[in-house]
């Protein structure tokens, strides 16, 4: 009987292993995807805002005597880090969502 119950036992702890494992490949590929969107975003909003940020520097009076390199540069790094986190965050919050409806099936099958 105590046989049993080891055989039991080791049974159930290798598929919470596998089950771990496979929980932990899910969050990694899960936050490379938001990395690789909130990446993206960030050079989009960075080029999105650049552009008018610099052109107005040189074409607008009150801009041209006070915005300096530096607030410009603060201006286009603030719009890409606020692109980066909210994209970044989004995905990963989405693909959570989408993983764990995927689990529940999956479980169900089981």
């Amino acid at each position: 009987m105590a046989a049993r119950n080891v055989a039991e036992y080791s049974s159930i702890e290798r598929c919470n292993l596998a089950s771990i494992d496979q929980k932990l490949a899910l969050a990694k590929r899960c936050s490379h995807e938001g990395v690789m969107a909130g990446a993206k975003a960030a050079v989009v909003a960075s080029i999105a805002t650049a552009i008018p940020t610099l052109a107005s520097a040189r074409m607008v009076p009150w801009a041209r005597a006070n915005l300096n390199p530096t607030a410009q540069a603060l201006i286009v790094s603030t719009a890409a880090g606020l692109a980066y986190f909210i994209v970044a965050d989004k995905t990963v919050l989405a693909t959570a969502r989408r993983n764990s409806f995927n689990g529940a099936s999956l479980s169900d099958k089981h």
